[in-house]
């Protein structure tokens, strides 16, 4: 596993690290997944929570954990969840400390299911946010159904954000949209200083990118104080 910070402006700290797969040469997230037949899917989906949550305890991770997960694995949250409940009991890792990326870039068959999955893991103490908000399967129909912690902006509309009024205007948009409904936003993809602060002076104080820390194998990469301050400054 990989783990890329996820930083809040507004607090100065991490508020959580993103656990990423990784080939054992270091290979891609995407290079591992498409290697992922639908046989093993669901066991693949076990193996990567407990191994990131196994990591992220030897490294002495005190934030919140962000993991991926299909929803096409998940075929019912109870049992599927067990897993993950006992490595945490085991490890002492509290489930609020636990959020569930879902990957909306994998088709969901059944919407409904997806609710159930969502619902069932909140009851249970862990986060949920909705990856990549805005491109692919997971529009503003999905908000219908879901109730997700967290927006996650797709990166292509962070993409020279701070000069494009077209961008700024959808990505407002969805911050109004997450408001209304009380969801929480993380801008992902942020990597200019232009960009962070266009983000924190629109009430986007959640970020995560390559301007703050790569994603590093094993290891929890840290953010320096100055480039904070910066990204805050003449705000």
């Amino acid at each position: 596993m990989a783990f890329q910070p996820i930083i809040d402006v507004a607090a100065g700290q991490v508020h959580a690290y993103e656990a990423l797969v990784r080939g054992p040469a270091g290979e891609s997230a995407a290079s591992v997944i498409g290697q992922v037949t639908p046989a093993s899917l669901y066991r693949f989906d076990q193996a990567c929570r407990v191994r990131a949550i196994e990591i992220a305890h030897r490294l002495g991770m005190t934030s919140m954990l962000s993991i991926n997960f299909l929803p096409n694995a998940v075929y019912d949250p109870q049992a599927c969840i067990q897993a993950t409940l006992e490595v945490a009991r085991r490890l002492g890792w509290p489930t609020e400390r636990i959020s569930f990326e879902i990957t909306e870039t994998e088709y969901v068959r059944d919407r409904r299911h997806l609710q159930n999955i969502v619902v069932s893991y909140r009851s249970m103490g862990f986060q949920t946010a909705l990856d990549d908000f805005g491109t692919g399967y997971a529009n503003n129909d999905l908000l219908i159904e879901l109730t997700p912690d967290w927006l996650k902006i797709d990166r292509r509309f962070i993409d020279g954000l701070d000069g494009c009024p077209r961008r700024q205007a959808i990505v407002r948009s969805i911050i109004s949209l997450a408001d209304g409904l009380g969801i929480g936003v993380i801008a992902e993809g942020v990597e200019t200083l232009a960009q962070a602060r266009w983000l924190y002076q629109n009430d986007v104080p959640v970020q995560q990118g390559f301007l703050y820390a790569r994603p590093t194998v094993e290891a929890l990469p840290e953010c320096s104080d100055a480039l904070i301050e910066a990204v805050r400054a003449d705000s």
